[in-house]
């Protein structure tokens, strides 16, 4: 085997090397620990994490005494080797090695499964691998655990919290301290640290995982509606609103009560069961099929900005990025099978036209048949090849994520990246033949006849508050000027050009700005100071000689001082970059 394979280019090695970093950490903890307790070790996106039954949380101190441990066990050059064992030996197994957590999950397992582990030295742990030959394969310089937090065993906050260590590893010093600078600015711009700073949003005991937008949050969220509804009526879309709360028996119909209960909140009107919407497309379809549509009439393109509540378990919840109540910008479109390329390319068309305004790129993932899948086989299989032929179509590269499409149909995710180059699942775009079907959907087709339409449900924010936090930690807070809660302040030197401050800022205003003066009593640098703070795109100063010759001074956010202008110079400068969308 040639050593070009050994590197991060090579997603399989990647996983193998950070999942054996995980092993690492294990045997360091056990050695350290011996009483501690084993459940999973698995690689993730940015690294690997263990979770751990121990009678104490881990402590920075701590985790430097384990992440020494790991170091020797790195240089000890331990061979890692693969045996089996049947069910009934690897429980004998487990048991003697006083893992509880392991014997659970082996009881989960069919009667005849053969079972395999991993040997390090003195370290022995049940895993499906695959790992790296040897522990001397991870790079010492290149290693470091970055936390310890609660996680309950299998995500059930029914379980026992258990220590989830995190850590990360590369393959050179200068990879990892490159992750870690990028970790250090990722905390910098935090959309909750960020949102309390700039008095954009919040989020309170008294209602955990349900948002508060203040009102310069809520510039940035009217701005996003007015830019989706503009973007959505040139693409012939009408929009809808449907109902917050509506019947069981339609989510039964719909599927969502068999495949989606765990997340939904359900309540008792007249006695009968009712269900907060988790999703809007069962609503949309009924306001579809509130009459009937000739085939000359379709597409029909039906968005909604609709809210919808998930439950989400506490212990994911996370800022704006998790949260339970939400407003998707859903959309879903009926046609005839004829038109599906072409409303798919569209669909795509728009969510390119969408991210390229906040300069975002993306990646793209073709999502297929789960294992929980509605409706045959057979039409999934063509589903899936008319999202296929499209991305071939349009030269988009894209990665295939097996079994992660809807219970309904498959789909196309839209995964943007930012500045720092994180991931953010956004757009999705699902291809449906099964829900027109459930709620009996109908259009009279050329022949004259009744006709299931194929259904496209929908989405390009994703939600408002997520695409919101995503923007809010793009842009470290210094939202373009289109977007800025405030867009100028306007900052008089002394009290005596107050005066003309005030006639600077009434132009503004009325010229559609949004616009604040600091008339307060304090040095100019204080206020720039602080108008920067508060990341305002444009700053006019202006002192006796602006007042005297009817100019301003513009500092301009990034740029600084970039000079004298006349106000209508200025309007005009401004006016453009939002238009533009700058």
């Amino acid at each position: 085997m040639s050593d070009n394979i050994y590197t991060f280019e090579n997603e399989e090695y990647k996983d193998s090397y950070r999942h054996t970093a995980a092993h690492i950490l294990a045997q360091a903890v056990k050695r350290l620990f011996p009483d501690v307790k084993l459940a999973i070790g698995p690689a993730i996106a940015d690294g690997f994490y263990y979770d751990f039954d121990t009678p104490e949380p881990f402590t920075p101190d701590t985790l430097e005494q384990i992440e020494a441990e790991m170091r020797k066990i790195i240089k000890e050059k331990l061979a890692l080797e693969r045996f089996e064992l049947s069910r009934e030996k690897a429980l004998e197994f487990v048991r003697k090695q006083d893992e509880p957590y392991k014997v659970e999950l082996i009881n989960d397992l069919p009667e005849d499964s053969i079972i395999s582990f991993y040997k390090q030295g003195d370290f022995t742990d049940m895993c499906a691998g695959p790992h790296v030959d040897t522990t001397a394969r991870i790079k010492a310089n290149a290693l470091k655990l970055t936390s310890a937090t609660g996680a309950y065993w299998r995500g059930n906050a029914d379980n026992k919290m258990l220590q989830r260590v995190y850590g990360t590893c590369f393959m050179s010093k200068d990879e990892l301290e490159e992750y870690l600078r990028r970790i250090e600015e990722a905390k910098l711009r935090d959309h909750r640290k960020l949102g309390r700073e700039l008095d954009l949003f919040g989020l309170y005991d008294e209602g955990p995982g349900f948002p508060f937008f203040f009102p310069k949050g809520m510039v940035i969220r009217n701005k996003l509606i007015e830019f989706w509804r503009e973007l959505h009526t040139k693409a012939g879309y009408v929009e809808i609103s449907t109902p917050l709360i509506l019947s069981g028996e339609l989510w039964h119909r719909s599927g969502h009560w068999d495949h989606y209960k765990e997340s939904m909140y359900f309540t008792k009107i007249d006695d009968a069961d009712f269900a907060v919407k988790p999703m809007n497309c069962p609503g949309g379809m009924l306001a579809y099929k509130r009459r009937m549509w000739s085939y000359r009439e379709l597409p029909v393109r039906m968005a909604e900005l609709g809210v919808v509540h998930r439950h989400e378990l506490s212990g994911t919840l996370h800022g704006l990025m998790r949260v339970r109540f939400f407003t998707q910008d859903d959309a879903h479109l009926y046609m005839t099978p004829e038109h599906v390329p072409a409303e798919i390319e569209a669909a795509i068309d728009l969510a390119d036209k969408i991210y390229k305004v906040f300069g975002f790129e993306y990646r793209v993932e073709l999502s297929t048949r789960p294992e929980d899948f509605m409706g045959e086989i057979e039409t999934w299989d063509m589903a899936e090849k008319i999202l296929e032929d499209v991305l071939i179509k349009k030269e988009i590269n894209y990665k295939i994520n097996p079994g992660d499409g809807a219970f309904y149909g498959p789909k196309i995710d839209f995964h943007l990246l930012d500045c720092l180059g994180r991931s953010w699942q956004c757009a999705t775009l699902q291809l449906d033949f099964q829900m027109p079907e459930r709620f009996e959907l109908e259009y009279v087709g050329a022949d004259g006849e009744k006709h299931r339409p194929v259904m496209i449900h929908r989405t390009m924010l994703g939600s408002l508050e997520r695409f919101i936090a995503i923007l809010t930690e793009h842009y470290a807070g210094a939202f373009p000027s289109w977007l800025a809660p405030v867009q100028v302040i306007v900052l008089p030197i002394t009290e005596r050009t107050h005066e003309y401050a005030g006639s600077v800022t009434d132009k503004l205003t009325n010229a559609g700005f949004r616009v604040e003066s600091d008339c307060r009593n304090e040095k100019i640098g204080f206020k720039i100071r602080e108008a920067q703070m508060q990341k305002i795109p444009y700053m006019l100063v202006l002192g006796d000689k602006e007042a005297e010759s009817g100019l301003v001074t513009v500092r301009e956010r990034k740029e600084g001082d970039i000079g004298n202008m006349t106000l209508d110079d200025f309007i005009n400068r401004l006016t453009e970059e939002i238009k533009d969308r700058k």
